[in-house]
């Protein structure tokens, strides 16, 4: 299908560029610009602090534009293969998708969820717990950062729960780089602690991919 080649060409235009030496460097204010195992060898260890933690405290799934699409529905119009037919309060008819987890092409919305890409209760952990009520609703509906909000089936996204990559990456073979990026990627763009076990998990991973150069706007 489009989508699995667009990917297919993606990754393979990240091999051919990863393979050139990077240097990282500030790209201008609020950028932070390096190679994924540079931005993990950045990323503050520390303990985990759960304590306090519940849901509601990252108010989510809000329209911000105020243009009758929440959030949710917002990153499945952006991330649509096959668009849906937008119809009365933006409800979403039809449409594919493609889940990059599972490597599963998806007809409806129904069989998706959107993930944050680092899981609510994992941000708490990692310094959320200090954030203001507004700073955590601005993370909960990051549009700014297309690797904050993923559409995949609802399957792989229960499976993944509020695990980090220690203890969950996804299922298909060709897809942990891309997970590693993204992760990695959103950790750096709200200044998000890792623990040892994640650090270490983070590490081993970026051991096995590509110097994929990212330009990480900071929140």
């Amino acid at each position: 299908m489009k989508r699995r080649t667009t990917f297919a060409l993606l990754t393979a235009a990240a091999a051919v560029l990863g393979s050139v030496p990077a240097v990282a460097h500030a790209d201008g204010p609020g950028t932070r610009t390096a190679i994924v195992q540079e931005l993990i060898a950045e990323l503050p260890v520390a303990a985990e602090h759960r304590d306090g933690y519940v849901r509601t405290a990252f108010r989510h799934w809000i329209d911000a534009d105020k243009d009758g699409c929440n959030t949710r529905q917002e990153v499945l119009k952006q991330e649509a293969v096959e668009p849906p037919t937008q119809e009365a309060n933006c409800k979403l008819v039809g449409g594919e998708w493609f889940s990059y987890y599972d490597d599963a092409e998806i007809d409806g919305s129904s069989g998706l969820d959107i993930d944050h890409m680092v899981p609510l209760a994992e941000a708490w952990d990692s310094g959320a717990y200090d954030w203001t009520a507004q700073r955590r609703q601005a993370y909960a509906n990051d549009l700014g950062w297309s690797r904050s909000l993923v559409a995949v089936s609802a399957r792989t996204n229960r499976q993944k729960a509020d695990q980090d990559p220690s203890d969950w990456t996804p299922p298909a073979a060709d897809a942990k780089c891309h997970y590693l990026a993204d992760w990695v990627s959103v950790k750096t763009r709200w200044g998000l602690s890792v623990d040892p076990a994640e650090h270490q998990a983070l590490t081993e991973l970026a051991a096995g991919c590509q110097e994929e150069t990212l330009d990480v706007p900071i929140a």
